[in-house]
């Protein structure tokens, strides 16, 4: 019992680590963002509401179409992290003790790039719980394999689907927006594996040294939010 708490402990410890990245992003967004936040500042813009709630009502789409499409990709997990990330987001947002963009440009980068590290650890660190896939994760592994692409081509024609769609609707793409996954995935994987690696050796310990090592859902390495 107190394992499998502690597995949910470094679940929500990723997924605060995720949320608080988020936020340190969306206060420098002049410099692009990620497509999904894309998305959410430009409907936030649009609409209202806040930019986390945005994120959770896209997440709980993405979670009601994966469930249609094949709900084997949906758990718990699933709806932990699309109902957290966002009111986690606000929160730390909400705070006002994050940097915000200044009139040099290349600050404005390094607090992007810290956002941005901030979020691959986070992702690393909840996938690597092992309490289930997000509903993104969810959803490109659906699409993945109903449509026979492999998981990371079916991200990439997601997110350029949904990059169209922010830009359209007046969401923040910039130079960075191009470059997210070239640094994020990286630190995504880093993280994953550092502390999969981690939890495996606490397993052993907790179950003995015959356990098996924790596995990830298949391709969710292959995405990072």
């Amino acid at each position: 019992m107190a394992y499998r708490l502690f597995r949910y402990f470094i679940f929500f410890l990723g997924l605060t680590f995720f949320g608080l990245g988020n936020a340190i992003a969306v206060n420098v967004q002049s410099l692009g963002l990620h497509p999904w936040e894309v998305l959410n500042v430009a409907l936030y813009h649009r609409f209202g509401f806040t930019i986390g709630t945005w994120s959770v009502m896209c997440g709980l789409a993405l979670v009601l179409i994966s469930f249609v499409v094949d709900r084997k990709y949906i758990s718990i997990g699933t709806f932990l992290n699309a109902l957290s990330i966002g009111p986690i987001m606000d929160f730390f947002l909400r705070l006002n003790i994050l940097p915000h963009e200044t009139e040099h440009w290349w600050l404005n980068v390094l607090i992007l790039l810290m956002g941005i590290i901030i979020t691959g650890i986070g992702g690393g660190i909840y996938v690597a719980a092992g309490i289930g896939a997000g509903p993104r994760d969810g959803f490109m592994l659906s699409i993945s394999e109903k449509t026979g692409l492999s998981v990371s081509r079916a991200r990439i024609v997601v997110e350029c689907i949904i990059l169209i769609l922010g830009f359209i609707l007046g969401g923040p793409v910039f130079i960075m927006t191009f470059a997210y996954t070239f640094i994020q995935s990286p630190i995504f994987q880093f993280s994953m594996k550092r502390m999969s690696a981690y939890i495996a050796s606490l397993e052993r310990k907790h179950k003995g040294e015959g356990a098996a090592p924790i596995s990830t859902p298949p391709g969710v390495s292959n995405y990072t939010h």
